[in-house]
């Protein structure tokens, strides 16, 4: 049997919450992000990184799962894990892990599973810092966003220099000493551990983080993560699939009217008309629009994004969609070229609202542009009975 050398970090994978906010079924760490968990590809990059023995933290009942996982990616480095039950808030989950840290372990990392995506090199440039003598360190963005502090009500008070302030990120360092002796002193639950080692009166450093790198909270930012998967897949898909041309895609939707309320159709609202049924506000142009968009880009359909478990888009219009659509392409690494799409129906008659209609999608898409245009089928088919509206769209992405 090889001997692997015991090493001088140990990174704690935090991964014993609910995920109430993601509400994916399961603790957030155990929904899947592809056909893995979101766990397995946190610990891919655990295991990509520099050597260390690794700590997986998980709610009771999820020690075998949390194993298999770890088991499928540590290689010949399955003698370095284990896993450990955590507690009831994250200072209680963390010094749970540490308990299981080895005696000979110097440094520790904290690491949340949620940011599942985080790159290897972030790893090295923390553990870099700690054995270049920093107590504590975190990976850290710039803020790009306008910042404004708000009272109660809700009223702007004043802005705030985003000079001054980073997103931290983790995995978060620390040597060992330092941490076990922040937590156990800590008078208050604290939103990150490296708060805690601050508020113990040492010196925090910080290195640079990844864009990639952010946390699985709410559905949307499991979106984004399966898109930037499937973005990663595509690029190491070999032959076939190039990154460095723009793709086509096409789209169809179709919806039968008799929903309730108004019609909206194209991102309008049609006064007198008759509505549309659907999830959403039935808007079979918007609809067929994002499957083509989603097609061109390589992620998957309207119901991978937008399905009925997802209640947030259930009575929602086309700039929700539309906006959201563009926010996964956008992380998948993908732009909209423009699109054109056919409405096929007897009503509503679109020629006076045709303009109108282009520049409300094409606002909707960012500022590309977007062309309607609209046939009654000579009276043929369910559209030509006035059962229902269908719409025909295709659309060119490029890479971003």
């Amino acid at each position: 049997m090889t001997l692997v050398p015991v090493p001088r970090t140990a990174v704690l994978v935090v991964a014993a919450g609910s995920g109430t906010r993601l509400n994916g079924g399961a603790p957030k760490a155990f929904v899947g992000l592809d056909e893995h968990t979101i766990l397995r590809h946190a610990l891919q990059g655990v295991f990509a990184a520099p050597p260390a023995q690794v700590v997986v933290v998980v709610p009771a009942g999820y020690e075998g799962e949390a194993m298999t996982e770890a088991i499928a990616v540590a290689g010949d480095r399955r003698e370095l894990v284990s896993v450990v039950v955590g507690g009831d808030t994250r200072q209680r989950s963390v010094s749970a892990g540490l308990a299981a840290v080895w005696a000979d372990v110097e440094f520790v990392l904290v690491h949340d599973a949620a940011r599942a995506l985080t790159p290897p090199p972030v790893f090295a440039r923390v553990v870099d810092a700690l054995v270049a003598g920093a107590p504590a360190v975190v990976p850290t963005l710039p803020v790009v966003d306008t910042i404004k502090r708000v009272d109660a009500a809700g009223r702007v008070v004043a802005g705030v220099d985003r000079s001054e302030l980073a997103a931290a990120q983790t995995p978060q360092g620390f040597r060992r000493d330092v941490l076990v002796a922040a937590l156990a002193s800590a008078e208050a639950e604290h939103t990150d551990d490296a708060a805690a080692v601050a508020a113990a009166g040492h010196s925090v450093v910080t290195v640079r983080g990844d864009d990639a790198s952010f946390k699985i909270t709410t559905a949307p930012d499991l979106d984004r993560a399966r898109a930037l998967m499937s973005g990663a897949e595509s690029a190491a898909s070999g032959p076939g699939v190039s990154r460095s041309l723009p793709r086509v895609g096409v789209g169809t939707d179709v919806h039968a009217f008799g929903g309730e309320g108004d019609l909206w159709l194209a991102g309008l609202v049609w006064p007198g008309e008759q509505p549309l049924s659907g999830h959403s506000d039935g808007d079979a142009v918007a609809h067929a629009i994002v499957d083509a968009l989603l097609a061109a880009a390589g992620l998957g359909d309207i119901g991978t994004h937008f399905g009925t478990d997802r209640p947030e888009f259930a009575g929602a219009h086309a700039d929700a969609f539309l906006t959201h659509t563009v926010g996964l392409l956008s992380a998948a690494g993908w732009r909209v070229g423009n699109v054109a799409v056919q409405v096929q129906a007897q009503r509503p008659r679109f020629a006076a609202r045709r303009v109108e209609a282009e520049r409300v999608l094409s606002q909707a898409l960012g500022g590309a542009p977007v062309s309607v245009s609209a046939t009654t089928t000579d009276g043929l088919g369910f559209t030509g009975r006035s059962e229902g509206v269908a719409a025909f769209a295709t659309a060119l992405v490029f890479p971003a």
